[in-house]
């Protein structure tokens, strides 16, 4: 099938390379701008779909609007039967969704309807959820609420971070949707429409969230840290009057009668931090200001703590 893909980060990449590897025909790729990286923003970094597309020598497009008539254009001459959309970052107007006349198909890292969002997979360690999928659904309108065709399920470990899901998810999503587009080739995807009523939502991530409450329950606060990593990081202030960002934690299973945010005690295996529900949680892994990320013991090493 003649297919335009639009991705742009890390987790769509395997969905491209799927469709390129199926045998489809993917006469175009659509990303966002190249990004300025580096200490002084002076360099451009092209996204992961793009380099990926270059690899096959499939033309890239990078728009910075869809909203202008230029990408319409652009579609048009491209003429896909299908666009398959996996994270690209922008919503897709109307006049694009019609084009073509398979339709726009979209990856999605949830079960839908719960988490339709820009975050999804980071929402659902943060709210400790023990199941999470992809979802590969029919475009519409309304942000991913869209027909389901196909969705495929995984357990989440309780220790799991946001990045080993998300790389799982990714893989998953470029099996399933090579999948779905030969059944829409084919003339047998199903649409399953979706129950807005169960609908919940990930909206971006902001520091806003960093901040730790050790007045909440250990594993409330384990969830926060392991679904924030890397980016925007759980943070707390407790340690030595230092801010820190705080990179990994466990849940030990011990009971303190101190008070929340104590630390109850800290040594090679980390720093364990009284918590609100009388538990223990221990950080295992850091970064202080000006420095790099390093385990807590290491951190111990040049920032001694002593218990509260």
């Amino acid at each position: 099938m003649r297919i335009v893909f639009m991705g742009t980060p890390d987790f769509a990449v395997p969905s491209l390379e799927g469709l390129i590897a199926g045998g489809h025909q993917v006469c175009g790729v659509f990303c966002q701008p190249d990004k300025p990286v580096g200490r002084h923003q002076n360099k451009l970094q092209a996204p992961p779909v793009k380099q990926a597309a270059l690899a096959h020598d499939i033309p890239v497009f990078q728009p910075t609007t869809l909203r202008d008539g230029q990408a319409l254009a652009l579609l048009k001459e491209l003429a896909p039967e299908l666009i398959v959309v996996a994270a690209y970052g922008r919503i897709l107007p109307e006049e694009i969704l019609s084009l073509p006349p398979k339709g726009c198909i979209n990856v999605h890292s949830s079960l839908l309807p719960k988490y339709r969002g820009a975050a999804p997979i980071h929402w659902a360690v943060i709210h400790g959820e023990e199941e999470t999928g992809v979802t590969i659904m029919h475009m519409a309108q309304e942000l991913d609420a869209g027909d389901i065709i196909r969705q495929a399920r995984t357990p989440i470990d309780p220790d799991e971070t946001v990045e080993q899901v998300h790389d799982r998810l990714a893989a998953m999503g470029g099996t399933l949707v090579v999948q779905v587009v030969e059944e829409i080739a084919a003339g047998t995807a199903p649409r399953i429409p979706q129950d807005s009523s169960q609908a919940t939502f990930a909206p971006m991530l902001s520091r806003a969230l960093s901040p730790i409450d050790w007045n909440r329950p250990a594993r409330e606060i384990h969830n926060q840290i392991r679904g924030l990593t890397p980016w925007p990081a759980a943070s707390t202030d407790g340690l030595g009057g230092q801010t820190v960002k705080v990179y990994a934690s466990c849940c030990p299973e011990l009971t303190t009668g101190k008070a929340p945010g104590s630390i109850v005690a800290a040594g090679k295996d980390g720093i364990d931090v009284a918590c609100g529900d009388g538990k223990v949680l221990r950080i295992t892994e850091l970064q202080a200001p000006g420095s790099r990320r390093m385990t807590a013991g290491d951190y111990l090493r040049g920032h001694p703590v002593e218990p509260d």
